[in-house]
């Protein structure tokens, strides 16, 4: 069982930057990886990055090249570095963490409560 709480949403004008965390506690070793979606009003949720225990990164199309997901084991936190947010960004954010479980289910998700990123034009 793993608790995830978000935090650094906010709202900011086209072109600015925001820092979002995810902080983990529970069954914490047991993480393989941990990420964002999005989702905005009416739209789906979207991938944005994860990012796994060996410190592999993945983004999603939309976000690659202006966001950077980095994790500090020692504190069990992902950060999101999020620049040039244009308000195609505007959603609420959602940390994930997949991890190994026994069992026929290999693998399971917890999700964070959501932060709301609001980025006027």
């Amino acid at each position: 069982q793993v608790q995830l709480v978000e935090s650094g949403g906010g709202l900011v004008q086209s072109g600015g930057s925001l820092r979002l965390s995810c902080v983990a506690s529970g069954t914490v070793f047991s993480i393989t990886y941990m990420g964002w979606y999005r989702q905005a009003p009416g739209k789906e949720r979207e991938f944005v990055a994860n990012i796994s225990r060996a410190d592999t990164t993945t983004y999603g199309e939309a976000v690659r090249g202006r966001f950077t997901i980095s994790r500090d084991a020692t504190q069990n936190t992902v950060y999101l570095e999020m620049n040039d947010l244009g308000p195609e960004d505007t959603a609420v954010y959602y940390c994930f963490a997949d991890r190994l479980v026994i069992g026929p289910q290999a693998r399971a998700t917890s999700w964070g409560q959501g932060t709301q990123v609001t980025v006027s034009a």
